[in-house]
């Protein structure tokens, strides 16, 4: 096997799991999950940070 191609595989593989997470975060089953975890911050209870 040539480093090259070796590259090529790794480069390939990196592409590939890269559309796999954005497909992933993009679906919509994980639409409720996220949005709550984005109103985390807003909802700690605490007040601001100052």
């Amino acid at each position: 096997m040539d480093v090259n191609t070796l590259r090529i595989a790794v480069t390939l593989l990196s592409l590939a799991l890269f559309v796999g997470i954005v497909a992933w975060a993009w679906s919509r089953g994980n639409r409720a999950r996220f949005d709550e975890a984005a109103r985390l911050p807003a909802n700690d209870g605490e007040g601001s940070a100052r």
